[in-house]
């Protein structure tokens, strides 16, 4: 399947700064390369594809393993469009790792779970990040612009300062967002005399308990 079209991303090195600059500042979702796509447009992309593959399900001889060969961005969208996930949810994932298997598998209701666990930045330890992100994006900033510009050339420090500032800012927003989740729950669960919750983690294992 075909990965994002990264356009300029092959420029002269002053303007391919810049846009890295400004994606990790926009969002890797919605920021559309010029000339090229946004990941935003990839999901459209992927839109069209899984509604051909839903109705090929129907099929009596459709096979029972499908394997999709593609790049990280398309399967993290494809991922992304499949389960609903929020673009604040494709956000935090890192990059998948060059040649590795995603697993979706089918349970007894017909439903398809994603047996593969993803990296995500929230995962990381505060003091791991920085390095994470200096190895993860030096590596990708190399491979996304050596067919056309030397790395060498570029500013990759200013590069990967853009984006540890965005990934920081992203963590910070999704702790916020889960501490207004849990204050809102533990009044749901006061008013209905239930057991207060620690974390947003209880609460999964809670209606997992209950169902």
């Amino acid at each position: 399947m075909r990965e994002q079209d990264f356009g300029n991303f092959q420029s002269a090195p002053e303007e391919t700064a810049k846009i890295w600059e400004q994606r990790a500042h926009y969002g890797h979702f919605f920021y559309r390369i010029p000339h090229g796509e946004s990941a935003a447009d990839v999901y459209d992309r992927v839109t069209s594809f899984n509604e051909s593959l839903y109705r090929k399900f129907e099929h009596e001889d459709f096979p029972n393993v499908l394997v999709l060969v593609t790049h990280g961005i398309w399967a993290r969208v494809f991922l992304m469009k499949w389960f609903r996930w929020s673009y604040e949810e494709f956000e935090s994932l890192r990059n998948i790792p060059h040649c590795q298997y995603l697993v979706m598998k089918r349970n007894t209701d017909g439903r398809y779970l994603l047996k593969t666990p993803l990296r995500k930045w929230d995962d990381l330890p505060e003091l791991d990040v920085e390095e994470e992100v200096d190895k993860e994006f030096r590596q990708e900033v190399k491979f996304n612009s050596k067919t056309k510009v030397n790395p060498e050339d570029l500013d990759i420090d200013s590069i990967l300062r853009a984006q540890k500032e965005a990934i920081k800012e992203n963590r910070k927003k999704d702790r916020e967002l889960k501490q207004v989740y849990l204050q809102s729950m533990n009044k749901y669960l006061e008013c209905h005399q239930s057991p207060s919750l620690s974390s947003v983690d209880d609460f999964s294992v809670l209606t997992t308990g209950n169902s």
